[in-house]
C-alpha cells in the first residue's frame, strides 16, 4: 500500500483508495491518509412510512417509521428502483442537514416509534446510522436497518448492538446473479443473514422476482431451503414483484402466477409466513396463524384492515404468532 492509501474496512469490497479517492460507493473518501464519510448527518430522502413499507410484516405493524436515506450504495442493481439515488454522488443530490439528535427528535415529532435506515443503503453511511441508532434506543425508539447486507461481519455486529430488526434483500441463491446483476459477490450476504440471526435481531428476507433472471421454480426453491435451514421456518419471506427499472426496462413485470408459485413453494417446503408483494389485495398479503390458518392480520398493501392477535396470540386457537407485535393505530377495521 502507497503513502497515504488507505483500505476501507467496512464492506467486501475492502476499496484500497489513494490519496483524496473515493470508494465504489461514492461516499467514502481518503483525505491524506484518514477516510472520513461525506454523507454523515446529509440525507437526502426523509419520511415516515408505514412499517409494512419496508417491509415488516410481524414487527409493531401498523405503526409509522421515521425514515432516511443518503446517497451512495456499495452495490449496483441493475433493477434499483432507487437508483436516482443509490447510484449519485452525494454532491449530485437534494440533501438537508439533519444530525442524528435532530433525525430523533423529527421521529418523537411526527408520532414514529421506529427509525428505518433504508432506501438507499444504511451500510455505507454506516457512521451516520450508528450515531442516530444509539440516540434513538436512549430515547425509547426502535432501529430498522433496510440493507442488502453486504457488510464486513464485525462492523455489522457493533451495529448490531444498537438495532432492533432488519428486512435483508436476498437477491437470489446465485453468486453468478450478484456479480452479473449487482456487481457483488453472494457468500458477504449469506454471512450477514447469518449474523443477524445470531445477534436476535428480528429479521425478514425479501426476494425480487425478476422474469429470465431468477425466477425459476429450482431457483426460487433452493433460496427458500436455505432460509428455512439457516434462519428458520419462522423467518418471513417477501417474495417481491418486480416492475422494469433503471437498466432492465426492457423487461415485463413479474407474473403474479410467478409470486404466487413462490409463495406456495415456500409453504411446501415449511416457511411459516411467506407473502406476494408489490401486488396490492393478494391473499399473500396476509398473515396466518400457523395453528388453525386463520387470517391474524388482514392487509391490502401496507394498509391493516383486521387484526386478530391477543399479544402474540391467534384469538381463534391461542397459537403463537412469531413477531413483535402492538395493536395498530388508526383506522383499523377490528374484526373478532
Amino acid at each position: 500500500m502507497t503513502a497515504l492509501a488507505v483500505e476501507c474496512e467496512l464492506c467486501p469490497r475492502r476499496c484500497i483508495l489513494a490519496n483524496y479517492q473515493r470508494g465504489d460507493c461514492r461516499v467514502r473518501v481518503n483525505v491524506d491518509g484518514t477516510l472520513y464519510t461525506l454523507v454523515y448527518g446529509k440525507p437526502c430522502a426523509t419520511h415516515v412510512d408505514p412499517v409494512e413499507k419496508k417491509p415488516l410484516f410481524h414487527f409493531l405493524p401498523g405503526t409509522p417509521i421515521y425514515s432516511i436515506a443518503t446517497a451512495g450504495c456499495n452495490l449496483h442493481c441493475k433493477y434499483c428502483q432507487n437508483w436516482e439515488i443509490s447510484q449519485t454522488d452525494p454532491e449530485d443530490a437534494r440533501n438537508v442537514d439533519l444530525e442524528p439528535a435532530r433525525v430523533v427528535a423529527e421521529a418523537q415529532r411526527t408520532g414514529c416509534i421506529s427509525l428505518a435506515y433504508t432506501y438507499s443503503e444504511p451500510i455505507i453511511f454506516y457512521e451516520y446510522t450508528l450515531e442516530a441508532s444509539r440516540l434513538g434506543r436512549a430515547r425509547g425508539l426502535k432501529n430498522v436497518l433496510v440493507t442488502a447486507g453486504y457488510i464486513e461481519p464485525a462492523p455489522l455486529r457493533e451495529l448490531c448492538k444498537v438495532s432492533d430488526a432488519a428486512n435483508v434483500d436476498l437477491k437470489s441463491l446465485s453468486d453468478e446473479f450478484y456479480r452479473e446483476i449487482c456487481g457483488g459477490r453472494l457468500e458477504p450476504v449469506l454471512k450477514a443473514l447469518t449474523i443477524f440471526r445470531e445477534e436476535g435481531l428480528w429479521l425478514e428476507v425479501t426476494n425480487l422476482i425478476v422474469p429470465e433472471l431468477n425466477d425459476a421454480p429450482s431457483s426460487i426453491t433452493k433460496l427458500v431451503r436455505w432460509v428455512r435451514d439457516n434462519l428458520g421456518a419462522e423467518t418471513p419471506m417477501h417474495f417481491s414483484r418486480f416492475y422494469p427499472m433503471y437498466k432492465l426496462a426492457n423487461l415485463p413485470p413479474t407474473p403474479v402466477a410467478t409470486l404466487t408459485m413462490a409463495r406456495n413453494i415456500a409453504l411446501e417446503e415449511g416457511m411459516k409466513y411467506p407473502y406476494v408483494g408489490n401486488v396490492p389485495g393478494h391473499p399473500g398479503n396476509n398473515t396466518y396463524c400457523p395453528g388453525c390458518g386463520q387470517a391474524v392480520v388482514e392487509r391490502h398493501g401496507y394498509a391493516i384492515l383486521a387484526y386478530r392477535l391477543d399479544g402474540n396470540k391467534c384469538n381463534k386457537c391461542g397459537a403463537t404468532v412469531a413477531g413483535l407485535w402492538a395493536p395498530p393505530p388508526g383506522d383499523v377495521r377490528w374484526v373478532f
